[in-house]
């Protein structure tokens, strides 16, 4: 909800495996691959599941590729 931060209020945090580098990280440094995620969300953002997913493909390959370490 925009006006209320319900979760944090509750104490819960059902989103935060969405996003697995953009979570708060220990000594406070970026994660390996938050980049690659960041530009991925950021492409997806307003965009409607179908359409994010057909236009953000490069992004999200990029980012898959950094988690998984497939193309090294």
């Amino acid at each position: 909800m925009p006006f209320w931060d319900l979760q944090k209020q509750l104490g819960i945090d059902v989103d935060s495996w969405l996003l697995r580098q953009s979570m708060p990280q220990p000594h406070r440094r970026a994660a390996l691959c938050h980049a690659f995620e960041r530009e991925w969300v950021e492409c997806g953002h307003g965009l409607g599941q179908t359409r994010a997913r057909r236009e953000c493909q490069p992004e999200y390959e990029d980012f898959m590729e950094c988690m998984h370490r497939a193309k090294l």
